[in-house]
């Protein structure tokens, strides 16, 4: 896509430290901070603001592979990225995405996990693009959102974005977001297929195997992760979108030592440290999107968690202090 930009793409990736052999091995990873770095160096050698902000970019350069096999043989669009949802982790180690219902409507809410340093704002920019462009491409339909957002300040020229989304877009919002209606949610997939779904999602799930992301644990803090803006997840609900009885998820997580409250109070703690680090999010809303039921119970989980209240943490991250492990 970079080079397609006019972009010396082998000079950006030697610029990033990335090794291009890697780019031939199915099984290869680069680090979430080199994709960060070969986005950088991007923005500033083309010195375009907007780069990636047009509508046939991720249709040409965009490749999901086997999770792209699973959303096709999915029944209906919402089921695809429900599936693109709980296997985005074949495809980033930094970012999720989570579908949140609103009315008749619902957003596809793309949020950051393990990150060490802030990601340029053109790559979640372009990721968000990418799923809309997947919408068309496996509905072979022109689906078009009703609004996308984004937390960022409003760019000096607004319109390659509003081209490229073809909705309104708005800017210094809460969450990088887009808004799809139910109606085009629910839309039968003209590819779907029962065996050729198994299939593929046997050959994902062995992809997260060879990728370390398959433990059981792992996968209950992503469905955990995905949820926890709704509100407290339940572990039978977490079961059933495994596929796996209650009893079955219990002794599979007490093998790997674990068990699911501590996989919960441990997903909170690593999002309440992100969500603590920016404070444009207010301290009522960290608290419904960690799922607690009221502020209270936030900050008893806060004075465990760091020795001290939510708002002296934030100021402590802000301000750059040493932090302190709670006794």
């Amino acid at each position: 896509m970079f080079a397609s930009r006019g972009l010396d793409a082998p000079r950006l990736l030697a610029g990033a430290g990335i090794d291009e052999t890697v780019l031939n091995d199915p099984d290869g990873r680069v680090e979430v901070d080199e994709i960060t770095r070969l986005w950088e160096l991007a923005v500033a050698w083309s010195g375009n603001p907007a780069l990636g902000m047009e509508p046939g970019l991720p249709a040409r350069f965009v490749n999901f592979d086997t999770v792209g096999y699973v959303m096709l043989a999915s029944p209906t669009l919402k089921a695809g990225l429900v599936n693109l949802s709980r296997y985005y982790a074949v495809i980033s180690d930094a970012i999720t995405l989570e579908l949140e219902p609103e009315g008749n409507n619902c957003w596809l809410v793309l949020g950051l996990i393990g990150n060490t340093r802030p990601l340029p704002r053109q790559r979640l920019e372009y990721s968000l693009l990418t799923v809309a462009s997947l919408c068309r491409w496996i509905t072979r339909r022109d689906v078009q959102p009703l609004a996308v957002e984004f937390c960022y300040p409003e760019p000096a020229d607004a319109a390659p974005y509003v081209q490229a989304f073809g909705c309104p877009v708005r800017f210094g919002q809460p969450r990088i977001r887009l808004l799809l209606t139910n109606a085009d949610l629910e839309m039968p997939l003209l590819s779907s297929d029962p065996v050729l779904f198994d299939m593929h999602q046997r050959v994902t799930e062995s992809r997260l195997v060879r990728l370390g992301h398959a433990s059981v644990g792992h996968r209950v803090t992503e469905e955990i992760i995905h949820r926890l803006h709704l509100g407290e997840p339940r572990r039978e609900d977490i079961a059933s979108s495994l596929a796996m009885a209650d009893r079955t998820l219990q002794r599979r997580l007490r093998e790997e030592d674990t068990n699911f409250q501590q996989l919960l109070d441990d997903a909170r703690r690593d999002l309440a440290q992100k969500y603590l680090a920016e404070d444009r999010y207010p301290l009522s809303q960290v608290a419904d999107l960690l799922g607690f039921a009221d502020q209270s119970n936030f900050f008893r989980a806060s004075k465990r968690w760091f020795g001290v209240s939510p708002g002296q943490y934030r100021t402590r991250l802000l301000e750059n202090e040493p932090l302190a492990e709670p006794d």
